[in-house]
Order: structure tokens, then C-alpha cells, then sequence
């Protein structure tokens, strides 16, 4: 890239997060292993203080303008954006995002180079970098959390109440549940966060059948991949590629999980060609068990029709009414659906999330970045240069262009 000056941007977006690209002490691995300067731009919100920067002989300072590389966590606020700059952070426009047009044509106009961490991937098309545990992790949390506070079982802290990851895990031992059934959708990172908290709680992993079939004394949950709740539409079997490749061709079949669940934890990738989790009628009927949703994913009216807008961090809990479609305050009555929709759940857990990515970040990108782009790592990732939507991205025109 020709640069070797990088700085850590100061997170300007509304609600807040304290992440960080790269903590303390990596931000000066950085700097040996790459020698590279290093500046971070002085921040209040951090979860890491400027002082444990400087600590790490890495230079703290209001202003990071003279920087070529700038690497953040969420979208820079439009008016900050500086023209002719290299900019990391996750823009949320791949998908066409209308809340975000206007940042994507700003970063054109300002001849910015945009590389979005969501698409950084390998050759065959995995990402190397991204959140996705700590989703999973906190998301779990959040999910027996609310089974917790709607049914008056035992009181635990809230993800963002403790220090780290060490801290929340003490909190395991206080969680005291009754023989219920949980459904945990998704095979990826989220879904093995998610696994990581249900198992360290003690609560016991049974097979697709036996959750369908048997009954229990103790609290269990089943991992459903896709295979276990979708199905060809036209009969035979299902193809996993093929899922993937036309989900339009597959119908759902969900609902068995759903007339003997009581807890749904949604931790699948969910593509819009392809098949709802459940339709709204669905939960309108007797069968329908589940009363509490963790939805990791937050699709808004996405593949769960309860999911009807995003909750927060201080505010993480509504309620669904099913018979009209409405949101309702958290336990309202007991014929609702208690919904857990934090669409930002890594920032629960910001020191321990931070370093898993700084981590992924260091071994996984930097070499290229600073080094030889061989395997076209960082080419692939570029969604914006010079002033244009790289070719990859070209189908994004449009929607720059308000069409």
C-alpha cells in the first residue's frame, strides 16, 4: 500500500462501542513486527484508556490526520471522514443498507479507499476477521438472561456488567433452570459462542431426535444446521452447497422444534431468497411452545417474524404480541413472546472481543496489507478507490445512485 503509517480511530457513532481494532498491547506487536508507526487517536469510551496505550509505547494523541492507514470498529461519522485516506471498519453497505448510502457516496466523492472487515475472506470465501463469537457468546447469555428475568428463576448480571469473559462466567453458577428445551440455530462462529455459555452452564447437548422425541429431568439444547430444518421443496434429500447456492428452492421445517422448544436462540446466517424460520401465523398456534428469543442475527422482519426492530444494550428486551403483530413491553402478558434483539452484542464483552479481532487482524491481514497482497486479500476486500466502486462491487451503483 505504500503507507506505513496506521491510526486507531476514536468510535464516533451513536449508541456507542467501545471496541477497538487492536488493544494495547497488540497495538505495540504492531508496531515491532510491522515496523510501522502506530498512533492512537485519544478516546474517553475506550474499554482500553489512553494510558494503557502509552504504556505500550504507542503514541496517544487528539488528531490522527496524518495518518494514511485508519482502522476503526463501526462506520465513521460522515463529517469526519478525511479525503484520500485508507479506511478499515465494518461500512454496512455491502447489503445496499439505505441508512448508509450517503456514507458510501461521501467515501467516493472524498476519494476514499474503503476496506470493509466483512469482506475479508480467503480464497474459498470464509472471513478471516469478524465478531461473530462474542455474538454468539453474550447472545446465549442475554437469551438465558431473559428465560431468567421473565419467569422470576435467579438473578444474574448482564453481559456488560462485567469486566470480561472470565468475569461472566461466574455468573454460571447462579443460573438455576428447570428441565426446558432450548433451540440453538447455526453451525458458525455464533453458534459455537453460543455453545461455549450453554455447556458451561451445564446444560446438556442432546441429538436433533431425542430433542424431538424424549423427554428430560434437566435442562438440554440441541445445535441445528440447516439441514435439520429446511428441505427441498420438490423432495429429496438436501444438498448443502445447493442450499446455499438457491435457498429459494427450500421450504422450512422448523416447526416441529418449535412445538417442543421453549427457549430459541437464532444463530444462523439467514439469506433473504431462502425460507422464514416460522411465519407469524405459525406463532399463533396451540403447538407453538417457544415463549423466549434470543436472536442473534436481528434480521429485522427478517426469518423470525418477531423480530420487528433491533433492542439495545440498556434496553435489550420486548415484548411480541402475536395475534397483531405488535411490540409490547418485556413481559407483558403471558401469551407474548419475550424477543432479545441486541444488534450489538460483541460490544457487551469489548476487551475480550477486541482481542480475539486484533488478533485475527495481525495474523490474517496485515501481512498482506503491509506486505504482498498475493493471495488478492486486501483487492478483494476493496469495495471503494479512486473515487469508484471497485469492480467486485460495481452491482452497488445503483443504490450509490439513490436508484
Amino acid at each position: 500500500m505504500g503507507s506505513k503509517k496506521i491510526g486507531i480511530l476514536r468510535e464516533g457513532k451513536i449508541p456507542v462501542d467501545r471496541r477497538v481494532p487492536f488493544t494495547p498491547a497488540q497495538a505495540k506487536e504492531v508496531k515491532d513486527k510491522f515496523n510501522v508507526e502506530l498512533r492512537c487517536q485519544a478516546s474517553e469510551i475506550r474499554c482500553f484508556e489512553d494510558d494503557e496505550y502509552r504504556t505500550n509505547q504507542v503514541t496517544v494523541a487528539d488528531n490522527v490526520d496524518d495518518c494514511d492507514i485508519l482502522m476503526g470498529v463501526k462506520e465513521v461519522p460522515i463529517k469526519d471522514l478525511l479525503a484520500d485516506k485508507t479506511y478499515f471498519f465494518f461500512s454496512h453497505t455491502i447489503k445496499a443498507q439505505s441508512y448508509n448510502r450517503e456514507l458510501l457516496q461521501t467515501i467516493l466523492k472524498k476519494n476514499i479507499t474503503l476496506i470493509d472487515y466483512e469482506t475479508l475472506t480467503d480464497k474459498t470465501g470464509k472471513r478471516i476477521v469478524a465478531f461473530g463469537r462474542y455474538a454468539g457468546i453474550v447472545g446465549a447469555y442475554n437469551g438465558i438472561w431473559t428465560y431468567g428475568k421473565r419467569y422470576n428463576l435467579f438473578n444474574i448480571r448482564r453481559a456488560h456488567e462485567c469486566f470480561d469473559l472470565d468475569d461472566l462466567k461466574t455468573e454460571f453458577e447462579k443460573v438455576d433452570l428447570p428441565p426446558i428445551k432450548i433451540a440453538l440455530t447455526g453451525g458458525g462462529r455464533v453458534a459455537k459462542g453460543a455453545m461455549e455459555v450453554l455447556m458451561g452452564m451445564n446444560i446438556r447437548r442432546v441429538s436433533p431426535a431425542e430433542f424431538l422425541h424424549k423427554e428430560f429431568d434437566h435442562p438440554v439444547f440441541v445445535q441445528l444446521n440447516g439441514r435439520d430444518y429446511n428441505k427441498p421443496k420438490n423432495g429429496g434429500e438436501f444438498v448443502r452447497n445447493e442450499f446455499f447456492s438457491n435457498p429459494e428452492n427450500y421450504e422450512n421445517d422448523f416447526l416441529k422444534y418449535a412445538e417442543v422448544a421453549d427457549l430459541l436462540i437464532a444463530g444462523a446466517y439467514w439469506d433473504p431468497r431462502g425460507p422464514e424460520l416460522f411465519k407469524r401465523e405459525d406463532i399463533s398456534s396451540p403447538e407453538f411452545k417457544i415463549k423466549v428469543i434470543a436472536d442473534i442475527t436481528c434480521d429485522i422482519e427478517g426469518s423470525i417474524p418477531s423480530t420487528k426492530q433491533p433492542s439495545t444494550i440498556e434496553d435489550p428486551i420486548y415484548d411480541y404480541e402475536p395475534s397483531q403483530g405488535a411490540i409490547e413491553a418485556p413481559f407483558n402478558d403471558e401469551g407474548n413472546i419475550t424477543v432479545m434483539a441486541v444488534d450489538n452484542l460483541p460490544c457487551e464483552l469489548p476487551r475480550n472481543a477486541s482481542q480475539d479481532f486484533g488478533r485475527e487482524l495481525i495474523d490474517n491481514v496485515l501481512p498482506y496489507l503491509l506486505g504482498e497482497d498475493a493471495d488478492t486479500i486486501i483487492e478483494r476486500a476493496t469495495i471503494a478507490k479512486e473515487g469508484k466502486l471497485t469492480p467486485k462491487y460495481q452491482y452497488l451503483q445503483d443504490y450509490v445512485d439513490g436508484k
